[in-house]
């Protein structure tokens, strides 16, 4: 099963493929992933136009948006890890077939910002682990630099909040991690996190002075549009 706790280096997951280095969640985005160096992809998945699931952000869907079952043959073929993001309820069971037709359950997790969304892989695949989201960010609102006027004030009272509510969200969902907007990571929230057993996942990492001192904080995994900005890449473990 793939460990989130980290004792030494951090994850390196790569954001929707690698999004810097090729158009997000898709074939070539993972293969782009691949050569930097990453340990996992990051995909997002959501209902496909004709059933089943495909590997996008939404809201509109790319008429030549991968199918799940095929972006995680490719994640298998390349030995990475996986991090399946989910956007929306209902695909659940979807979601965990596929990894299991791509044999990738034991190098896979998957993480959503709904608590019913969690409970219901709690049903299906009890081993599979799971990390809880926040803040929900559908639209990809926090990493728009022309609406951070705007944002920043918002992830500033959630930040504030977040030590006092995280535990009891952790708990209500039987996460093993919490994968956070970097702007609402603290040492406290670090702390409090590992104190529980909880793994710290932060995204969208795109800064590598930042990603240098989140690590130093502790965290277990930086989720990055550009690999590159990590240095030492994956050791695949």
């Amino acid at each position: 099963m793939i460990e989130l706790h980290r004792s030494g280096r951090p994850l390196l997951i790569g954001h929707r493929g690698a999004a810097a280095l090729a158009r997000e969640n898709t074939l070539e985005a993972i293969e782009a992933a691949a050569r930097a160096g990453v340990d996992a992809v990051e995909l997002d998945v959501l209902p496909g136009r004709n059933g089943g699931v495909v590997v996008a952000h939404g809201p509109e869907l790319p008429p030549d948006a991968p199918s799940l079952p095929e972006a995680l043959a490719l994640v298998a073929e390349l030995e990475l890890m996986v991090q399946v993001d989910v956007k929306t309820r209902g695909v659940e069971a979807d979601v965990v077939r596929s990894l299991h037709e791509a044999g990738l359950e034991e190098r896979a997790f998957v993480s959503s910002f709904s608590l019913p969304s969690l409970g219901r892989f709690a049903e299906l695949a009890p081993k599979l682990p799971r990390a809880l989201t926040y803040p929900e960010d559908r639209y990809g609102v926090a990493g728009s630099p022309f609406l951070q006027p705007l944002v920043g004030p918002g992830l500033a009272a959630m930040r504030w909040a977040l030590p006092r509510r995280l535990p009891r969200w952790l708990r209500a969902a039987g996460a093993v991690g919490a994968t956070l907007n970097w702007g609402v990571v603290t040492d406290e929230v670090v702390e409090i996190c590992h104190r529980l057993g909880v793994a710290v996942l932060v995204w969208t990492v795109n800064d590598a002075g930042l990603a240098k001192t989140l690590v130093e904080s502790g965290v277990d995994a930086i989720i990055t549009d550009d690999p590159r900005i990590v240095p030492g890449g994956s050791s695949h473990t």
